[in-house]
């Protein structure tokens, strides 16, 4: 990453490349290595490393939209704003989840105050008999 961050993309390339050949399913540095590609110029590699991070994890925004990237600069802008428009649903699927998640906890939080609301009440204590306080006073 720090060969790419310097925009040494062979370096990076081959570095990913051997990541990958110990951690085939290492989806970051499978994600990284179509990025490092694109940003080389080699849109077709590109593309393919890209798929191979999308069979890694399908329901990837990130992957997604690096895939519609790479489409626009080959021209296709058909698959392009195909590959957009699922970014945009699996947005949308992880607002849902994060939203879900929320009202899970709210949820959660409201049942517990309904619970101790319904604990059972104390009866109020009597206190004996107060005989002075019934006195009425002539005035």
């Amino acid at each position: 990453m720090f060969d790419f961050s310097r925009g040494e993309f062979d370096g990076a390339i081959a570095e990913l490349k051997n990541v990958l050949a110990r951690e085939p399913e290492n989806f970051d540095a499978q994600l990284a290595l179509g990025m490092a590609f694109y940003r080389q110029g080699d849109f077709a590699a590109a593309i393919v490393e890209g798929h191979k991070a999308e069979k890694l994890r399908p329901q990837e925004q990130l992957v997604h939209t690096n895939l519609s990237l790479f489409y626009q600069k080959i021209g296709d802008k058909m698959t392009a704003e195909k590959y957009g428009l699922k970014a945009k649903i699996e947005s949308w699927r992880e607002d849902a989840k994060n939203s879900g998640e929320k009202k899970s906890a709210e949820t959660q939080t409201q049942n517990e105050n309904e619970l101790q609301i319904a604990k059972p009440k104390m009866a109020p204590m009597k206190f004996p008999s107060q005989p002075w306080k019934n006195k009425k006073v002539d005035g």
